[in-house]
């Protein structure tokens, strides 16, 4: 029997809408990490940033098919942020993949000895050894952060947009500097004096991005770090905010980083 009209379109939009779904799943299906790659990452920031500043990372890495999460420091105490961090990572389900930008590298050294952590990856990252702190570090490599100038509440910041762009994001649009400079967080002070119980580094394998146009952490300080740790070292142009101005280039890395730990 001859269908109405009503029907057609009716058979029609349910064809359609089959085809959507089929298309769909196999698309989700098809958004997988690589057999055998860690597929939870958890992206520790910095100071003078917050969790907003992977944005860009967390998208490409999502595309990939990771479980990503961002943790939100207090950059309130070394301790401090180590327990936010740790709270991301109870909540994982599987192996995790921990990366630390810049202030976070202390972070996660001391956060990476959780069991589910399987690799470490640090990015234009202060790494200090057991028994350290980043005042340590600093010291030992010839390396004295300056300009840092606590307010009276012993808070550090960096909320000048010139400044900000000169020191953390040369190669990123001055517009967007300017939008991160509003919105850093400061750090207080005394968390550069906090000490790092047990090096996660020591056990556990590591990847170290080298940005060779960072203002804020020298190159050569960077080249330095990785060495000791006997990290896998990759060298990328780009400020110290890698993850904003080269967001693909820091995934893929990661991803790398992923592929290569074991699970």
């Amino acid at each position: 029997m001859a269908m109405t009209k009503p029907a057609r379109i009716l058979a029609a939009l349910v064809a359609a809408c089959a085809l959507a779904a089929t298309t769909t799943a196999q698309a989700s299906d098809a958004v997988q990490p690589p057999a055998g790659a860690v597929r939870n990452i958890v992206l520790v920031h910095g100071a003078f940033a917050d969790g907003s500043s992977w944005s860009a990372v967390v998208k490409a890495l999502q595309r990939k098919g990771y479980r990503v999460t961002a943790v939100q420091n207090p950059l309130t105490s070394l301790a401090d942020d180590v327990a936010a961090t740790r709270r991301v990572l109870a909540r994982q389900q599987g192996p995790v993949l921990l990366v630390g930008h810049s202030w976070a590298g202390a972070v996660i050294t001391e956060a990476g000895n959780a069991d589910n952590v399987k690799g470490l990856v640090y990015l234009s990252a202060l790494v200090p050894d057991s028994g350290e702190s980043v005042v340590d570090l600093l010291a030992r490599l010839n390396a004295p952060m300056e300009g840092l100038q606590p307010d009276a509440q012993g808070l550090v910041w960096l909320d000048d947009p010139e400044a900000y762009r000169q020191v953390m994001a040369g190669d990123v649009a001055p517009a967007r500097a300017r939008v991160l400079a509003a919105t850093q967080q400061p750090i207080s002070a005394s968390a550069f004096s906090g000490r790092i119980s047990q090096a996660a580094w020591h056990g556990k394998p590591s990847w170290y991005l080298l940005t060779t146009q960072d203002n804020a952490l020298a190159p050569r300080v960077q080249r330095r770090i990785a060495s000791d740790i006997g990290a896998h070292v990759q060298s990328l142009a780009s400020s110290h905010m890698s993850m904003i101005s080269r967001p693909r280039a820091v995934a893929d890395f990661i991803g790398q980083a992923a592929r290569s730990a074991t699970p």
